[in-house]
């Protein structure tokens, strides 16, 4: 079993403090570790594209991955706080 990058340590982080409800459900159905490391598979992705159009359209590689990183972040590591 490979171990969480800095992005699915992100998520764990994030969802327990501020998720709790999500992370005992996918841990009562045993998803937990999929979900967090579906969620580093798809920000590497959205990063890695992102990042790659934004330099095309003439931003240096710093400023395209933090733009995307902004755009990213919040669809699958930041989730919003559950009421």
């Amino acid at each position: 079993m490979r171990p969480l990058t800095q992005y699915g340590r992100l998520a764990e982080r994030h969802w327990r403090q501020f998720c709790p409800r999500l992370v005992k459900a996918l841990e009562a159905e045993g998803r937990l570790r999929e979900m967090l490391l579906q969620a580093e598979v798809k920000t590497d992705e959205e990063l890695d594209w992102l990042s790659r159009h934004f330099i095309q359209n003439g931003l240096t590689p710093q400023q395209a991955h933090d733009r995307a990183w902004e755009m990213v972040r919040e669809r699958y590591i930041f989730l919003p706080p559950e009421n």
